[in-house]
């Protein structure tokens, strides 16, 4: 089911080659042109175009575009009790995890006196996307809410998709979500028109500062457009998995867990990375089972047999390891033998999941971690979502005259080594009226 690619003969040091040749979904560059015309309507047009925009795509439209606090609260108390307490539970570790990262503001005294504080703060006003589509995201709430919640943001709007089978209003597990978060203010917009419309905003709808959340290949190139004008997380597009393993691992967890990633999207790319012949040819003997049995299996068979899913044959466990690393997935599963040891080798993936009890649909839900990860090779300069993306880091200095004095001849020298003359005359000023 799986092509197959012979990387024997690569040598690990060329990234570059690597990310070009083991395949992947679409690029969300590809897809700028289609977009950008969709952003610039809503730019000038506001909610009108956004709502035309999700008539064109959806099939409907809600009037109004913001869901009403009784719609919310209504969803939860309809909400089945099971999965009320799944979410409570998701929400407890998500939260546990994510408190941890938070950071107090701290004094810090420079070798020749004087005092520089970094201080964390909140983003103002962020716009949570919550998709829809092939699948239900109730837990991609969790994921962006929490960590802005603990940040302290106070003003939060959260936009998913419009839903023909609720009175076209977003899912209803979205909406119960919002409600256990004590988040009220939603809309009814999907895809790339929701960017927009959260980036420059509408009569009715203050604009955003920052927008996080995953999304298909359009919702990426949407945020890839409006990132300027607003913060993004990263371009969180179609979902992506590598496979590392070697020859101690089990085909039919493997096969499990390409087709747990593939059944999100026809476009999400699934890669297995071995140095045994053996394994790749039991894990696509796995897929072909498990593919027939799936319940999603036309959108698993179009991910797993489309040109971005792989199975990428290597001479050791070294060259899977440093293949994956150049690769820097989404998600890195490690079925490997020392899969401890060697996660600390890799330093490119959105999130590294060790061993076989550690499947990546654990971090999708109860593990605590984000599964809002950076895709298409974008793991190697961003991070998934954090605490840390909702806040900003403001510095503030401090020193008295005497401090400043102490510095005064060499940063006049810096100065007028950089032929910037003014800022050596804004200390000499100082020193010449000081009494």
């Amino acid at each position: 089911m799986l092509r197959q690619i012979d990387a024997r003969s690569w040598a690990t040091s060329e990234s570059a080659r690597i990310r070009s040749e083991i395949p992947r979904g679409l690029s969300n560059q590809q897809l700028v042109a289609e977009v950008e015309p969709i952003v610039a309507a809503v730019r000038e047009r506001g909610l009108a175009a956004a709502i035309e925009y999700s008539l064109k795509f959806d099939g409907v439209a809600a009037d109004p575009v913001r869901v009403t606090n009784e719609a919310i609260s209504s969803a939860l108390k309809n909400c089945d009790a099971e999965v009320v307490a799944a979410l409570q539970t998701a929400i407890a570790r998500v939260t546990k995890v994510h408190e941890s990262q938070m950071s107090a503001a701290r004094d810090i005294e420079t070798n020749n006196g004087g005092r520089v504080t970094n201080r964390w703060v909140p983003i103002e006003r962020v716009g949570l996307y919550v998709p829809a589509g092939g699948a239900i995201y109730p837990s991609s709430v969790v994921m962006n809410a929490v960590p802005a919640q603990i940040a302290g943001v106070k003003s939060i709007a959260v936009a998913s998709p419009p839903q023909r089978d609720n009175n076209s209003l977003p899912h209803p597990l979205v909406l119960a979500t919002c409600a256990l978060l004590g988040i009220d203010e939603v809309y009814a917009i999907g895809g790339a028109q929701a960017i927009a419309l959260l980036a420059f905003g509408d009569k009715t709808i203050k604009p955003v500062d920052l927008i996080t959340g995953p999304g298909n290949a359009y919702v990426a190139g949407a945020k890839r457009l409006v990132n300027g004008v607003v913060g993004i997380d990263s371009e969180a597009g179609p979902t992506e998995i590598t496979i590392v393993a070697d020859d101690t691992a089990n085909a039919q967890v493997i096969a499990a867990d390409l087709i747990a990633q593939a059944e999100h999207d026809p476009a999400s790319a699934a890669v297995l990375i071995s140095d045994s012949r053996e394994l790749i040819a039991k894990v696509d003997e796995r897929l072909d089972e498990l593919a027939r049995d799936a319940k999603h299996q036309e959108r698993v068979k179009t991910a797993l047999t489309g040109t971005q899913s792989a199975a990428v044959l290597t001479e050791s466990i070294e060259q899977s390891l440093a293949l994956a690393d150049a690769y820097a997935s989404e998600h890195l599963h490690l079925h490997t033998k020392n899969a401890k040891a060697q996660a600390r080798k890799i330093n490119h993936a959105g999130a590294i999941f060790i061993g076989e009890s550690s499947p990546v649909a654990l971090g999708d839900y109860l593990a605590g971690s984000n599964h809002v990860l950076p895709t298409g090779a974008t793991a190697r300069f961003a991070s998934g979502i954090s605490v840390f993306t909702f806040l900003r880091l403001i510095t503030e200095v401090d020193f008295t005259a005497d401090e400043l004095a102490a510095l005064s001849e060499q940063i006049q020298t810096l100065a007028r080594t950089e032929d910037l003359p003014a800022h050596a005359d804004s200390i000499a000023t100082r020193e010449s009226i000081a009494p």
